[in-house]
């Protein structure tokens, strides 16, 4: 019998993965050096802070915006979903980049 399926068991959920995406417009940016300078420094700042995994996963040849993606696991999804709302709020209040939006999806196995 495959491991994945519990014929008709219902099993409490033992990991929580937390995910977010938040785009960022840069203003008065003209190179995607001076991109680069800025989203690295959202990125590194977030993960020291925070010991989170940040990326930038997309919109990467647009010079004024940035889409960073984060990504979180435990066990108890109310407090990764706080620490996603923390993490976002660290980045907006860093002053870099105005946040156009974010989006968080929490993923329970």
């Amino acid at each position: 019998m495959n491991p994945s399926m519990n014929a008709g068991l219902v099993r409490e959920a033992i990991m929580t993965v937390g995910v977010a995406l938040v785009v960022f417009r840069l203003h008065d940016i003209h190179s995607l050096k001076d991109k680069r300078r800025i989203v690295k420094s959202l990125v590194e700042k977030s993960r020291s802070r925070f010991n989170v995994s940040v990326a930038e996963v997309s919109d990467q040849d647009l010079h004024q915006q940035a889409s960073i993606g984060i990504a979180v696991i435990g066990n108890d999804g109310r407090v990764l979903n706080s620490l996603l709302d923390r993490i976002i709020d660290f980045m907006d209040s860093l002053g870099l980049a105005e946040l156009i939006s974010r989006e968080m999806e929490l993923i329970s196995i």
